[in-house]
């Protein structure tokens, strides 16, 4: 049993697809392997778990990073419910910086998305009690939090719902610069 680990237009960003072992009780399949992600992903060192639960459709939470020091790559899956997840490229010397690119992760598809080092990320969500697994490769540090506004000029995201919920400090990030 693999992982299958699909290079999005956004290098050093994966999707990654299960590869399920079926029978008639269900199925059984891999979802994190050192090995696997250490051959495919920039660092494989995952520190920290956390859980997102979301009461409304429409929900934004993010874009956030880490700023160096604390540069964190994140492997996110949606456990239960659907999201619209995007992710926005911040490395300067990326061929794709300041692009981002989005995709609906749920709870029926099994997808995950690695997000590496130097990347922000949120996602809305597209149906009402919706959870999101995180896993970290550095533990959260208060000072290196940043963020990039929902509706940022520099980066023109389109987002599927009209927003039910968004965080004071979400919805009032200076522009990106």
């Amino acid at each position: 049993m693999n992982m299958i680990f699909n290079q999005t237009k956004l290098k050093g960003a994966f999707i990654i697809e299960i590869e399920k072992k079926e029978d008639s009780r269900g199925f059984f399949a891999r979802t994190w392997d050192v090995k696997e992600f250490g051959q495919n992903v920039s660092n494989s060192n995952l520190v920290q778990c956390n859980i997102s639960h979301n009461n409304k459709k429409g929900t934004i939470r993010g874009m956030h990073y880490q700023k160096n020091p604390n540069e964190e790559a994140k492997l996110i899956r949606c456990t239960k419910g659907k999201i619209y997840d995007v992710i926005i490229d911040l490395r300067p010397n990326s061929t794709s910086y300041k692009k981002w690119e989005a995709f609906e992760l749920s709870s029926e598809n099994y997808k995950s998305v690695y997000v590496p080092e130097g990347f922000a990320h949120g996602f809305q969500t597209l149906e009402n009690n919706t959870e999101i697994f995180y896993q970290h490769s550095q533990f959260y540090s208060l000072k290196d939090e940043a963020g990039i506004r929902w509706n940022d000029p520099s980066f023109n995201i389109t987002w599927p719902l009209n927003i039910s919920e968004i965080s004071n400090k979400d919805n009032n990030i200076q522009d990106f610069n």
